[in-house]
C-alpha cells in the first residue's frame, strides 16, 4: 500500500511541479510561488470504499474511476497539500478496511464537539505494546509541562492549581502515572505545544496527555488530539505555508536536481510538512501511516528515494508529536534518513499507477496479490 501510494505521489507531485516550473519565468521561486493561490475549501479525494469522504467541485474533474486529476485555474495544474495526503488515504482506505480512515473536518457533528483521537499507552492495568516505549518520555514530558505551567485541566476543562502544598515537588519526584494521579487527585489532561514555522513565536496546540483512572487499579494513560475547528484552521494554515515552502524550493534553481547537496532545503521543507502533519493529526484513523507514505513520495518526487527502514525502537509520528520544536524533531529524525537517501529517477518510466489501477477491484487485486506476476513489470521488485 505505502509503496504503490508513494509512486502515486510522486507522479502526481512531480507533474504539478513541472508545470509550476514551466510556467514560472525562468523556474525563479518567487514567480513560482506567486502563481498558486492558497485554497480556503480543501477537497477529500478518495477512491471510494464505505469509509470514503469524497467531496465534489466544479472545477475538478476525473478521467477514471478514483484517478482524479489536479485542480485548475484555466489551464495551470493546481494541488493544494490535501489533495497530496488525499493520495495516501484512499489506499489506506482500501489496504485497512476496518479502520475508519476519514478526515475529521468530514464528521460534521464530532468536529464540531472536538473529535480526538486517543492512543493509550496504559489501559486498564495492561501496557499497549505498541506504544509503551514511549511511556518514559511522555512521563517526564508532562512532569515538566505541569512544572513549567503549575497547573493542569480537569474534564470540565477547569483549571487546577498545583502551585500549593509541595504539590510541584512531588510531581517532580513522581516515578509513575500513578504517582501522578495520587497528587492531583482527579482526572487532568495538559497540552504539548507546537511551534509554528509560519509565524515566528506563535505557538499551537499540539496533543493532549490525559490520564483517568478506571476502577479501582487501573488507569487510562493516553495522548489525545483534539481537532476543534479553530486548531484545524491554525494546522491548515500551516501545512498551507509549510506546501507553498516546499513547492517554492523545489520549483526554483533547483528544479530537476540529482545533487542530494544542492536538493538539502527541500529536504528539510519535506521535513518541516511532515513535522505538522503528525501534530495536526487530521485523520480519524492513520494518520501516523499516511503521513510516511507521504514523505516517501514526496522525497521520491524530488528525485530521491528513502532505501532503509525506520530504525528498530523509533514510531516517526511520535518524535514529531513529543517534540515543540521542529529542529529537535529534525534533529532525531536527519541522523538515519538523510544518510539512506539516494538519487532516484527510475520511477519515472513506471506506468500511471491511477490509470493502472483504475478500480477499487483492481486496487484489492494488487494488494491481495502474493504473486507478482500479476504486477507490471516495472513494479516487481521496486517496492
Amino acid at each position: 500500500m505505502a509503496g504503490l501510494a508513494a509512486i502515486e505521489i510522486a507522479q502526481k507531485v512531480s507533474k504539478a511541479w513541472r508545470s509550476e516550473w514551466k510556467h514560472s519565468s525562468k523556474g525563479t521561486p518567487k514567480n513560482c510561488k506567486k502563481a498558486r493561490r492558497k485554497e480556503k475549501a480543501n477537497v477529500s479525494v478518495n477512491r471510494g470504499g464505505v469509509c470514503c469522504s469524497t467531496t465534489s467541485s466544479s472545477s475538478e474533474t476525473s478521467t477514471s474511476y478514483g484517478a482524479t486529476e489536479d485542480r485548475s485555474s484555466g489551464d495551470r495544474p493546481m494541488m493544494s497539500w490535501r489533495d497530496v495526503y488525499s493520495l495516501a488515504v484512499k489506499w489506506r482506505q482500501i489496504s485497512e478496511p476496518c479502520d475508519q480512515v476519514v478526515w475529521v473536518d468530514k464528521l460534521s457533528e464530532e468536529f464540531n464537539a472536538g473529535f480526538g483521537s486517543h492512543t493509550p499507552l496504559i489501559l486498564g492495568q495492561a501496557k499497549v505494546v505498541r506504544y509503551y516505549p514511549n511511556y518514559p518520555r511522555v512521563l517526564n514530558l508532562a512532569k515538566s509541562i505541569i512544572e513549567e505551567n503549575k497547573y493542569v485541566n480537569n474534564n470540565a476543562d477547569g483549571i487546577i492549581n498545583l502551585s500549593k502544598d509541595g504539590k510541584l515537588q512531588n510531581i517532580v519526584q513522581a516515578e509513575s502515572h500513578s504517582d501522578l494521579y495520587q497528587v492531583i487527585g482527579e482526572d487532568f489532561w495538559l497540552a504539548t505545544s507546537c511551534s509554528s514555522t509560519a509565524f515566528e513565536g506563535k505557538h499551537l496546540e499540539g496533543t493532549r496527555i490525559t490520564l483517568q483512572k478506571m476502577g479501582e487499579r487501573g488507569f487510562d494513560f493516553a495522548i489525545k488530539t483534539p481537532s476543534t475547528p479553530s486548531r484545524w484552521d491554525d494546522y491548515d494554515t500551516e501545512m498551507t505555508m509549510a506546501w507553498e515552502a516546499l513547492c517554492s524550493t523545489y520549483c526554483g534553481e533547483t528544479y530537476g536536481s540529482t545533487d542530494l547537496n544542492v536538493l538539502e532545503n527541500v529536504r528539510d521543507a519535506i521535513l518541516r510538512m511532515t513535522y505538522h502533519w503528525y501534530n495536526f493529526m487530521p485523520l480519524s484513523r492513520g494518520s501516523a501511516a499516511v503521513g510516511y507514505a507521504v514523505l516517501l513520495g514526496l522525497f521520491l518526487a524530488a528525485n530521491m528515494k528513502v532505501t532503509e527502514n525506520i530504525p528498530e525502537g523509533l514510531q516517526v509520528d511520535w518524535e514529531a508529536i513529543l517534540t515543540s520544536d521542529p529542529n529537535l524533531f529534525f534533529d532525531s529524525i536527519k541522523s538515519w534518513l538523510y544518510p539512506s537517501l539516494k538519487i532516484a529517477t527510475s520511477w519515472k518510466e513506471y506506468p500511471d499507477v491511477s490509470l493502472t489501477f483504475e478500480t477499487t477491484a483492481s486496487v484489492i487485486a494488487a494488494l491481495s496479490s502474493y504473486d507478482d506476476s500479476t504486477l507490471p513489470n516495472t513494479e516487481k521488485g521496486e517496492l
